[in-house]
């Protein structure tokens, strides 16, 4: 477990500097340039995301069980994940209702991820990673909106182009990681595919 906490500690640090530490960014952002500081950002992303895998499959091992889950909320996690990924990919699609409504839908959809799991998955090493996630998305969703109103930041509207775009691009992305990549990477089958 404690490899797991070291994991979430580096990679959700990393990414609450925006968080805690804006003024701490903007400075060393100036000092480095932008490239390299987002080469350092994402190499210590991907290795404390390495360390946090590595870390969350020694913990699932002998983790103990902290609440039962229902079988049914194995389905609500699966319908709630549909919308965690068109608010993940919706960050990237312009002009579409989920950005211009929220401003932060990838944030969204880790909040929307990390509770969406936390109803079927009752383990400690689960609870551990699930709640950090969702800790820091909600405070980091805070701070965003926070900098939204001081920086009066217009976001486009959206149509129905960029709409259709996000929740098709979420569907595939969806049907893709919980049909194909889930099972294997993470070693549960989420709809016992």
């Amino acid at each position: 477990m404690l490899v797991l906490i070291l994991g979430l500690a580096l990679f959700l640090g990393v990414h609450s500097t925006r968080i805690f530490a804006d003024g701490w960014r903007t400075q060393m952002v100036a000092r480095m340039g932008p490239l390299p500081w987002k080469g350092l950002y994402a190499v210590v992303s991907i290795a404390s995301f390495i360390v946090i895998v590595w870390g969350f499959r020694m913990a699932r091992r002998d983790t103990l069980v902290l609440y039962a889950t229902p079988p049914w909320t194995v389905h609500v996690t699966a319908l709630l994940m549909v919308l965690a990924m068109i608010l993940f990919v919706a960050a990237y699609i312009p002009r579409n209702w989920f950005k211009a409504k929220f401003h932060h839908p990838q944030v969204l959809s880790v909040k929307t991820w990390a509770v969406a799991h936390l109803l079927s998955n009752g383990e400690a090493a689960n609870v551990v990673l699930f709640v950090a996630f969702l800790l820091w998305a909600a405070l980091s969703f805070r701070a965003a909106r926070q900098r939204d109103r001081a920086n009066n930041t217009v976001y486009a509207p959206a149509n129905a182009i960029g709409t259709s775009i996000a929740v098709a691009a979420g569907l595939v992305a969806w049907s893709v990681f919980a049909l194909l990549l889930h099972g294997p990477l993470i070693g549960v089958r989420p709809l016992g595919y």
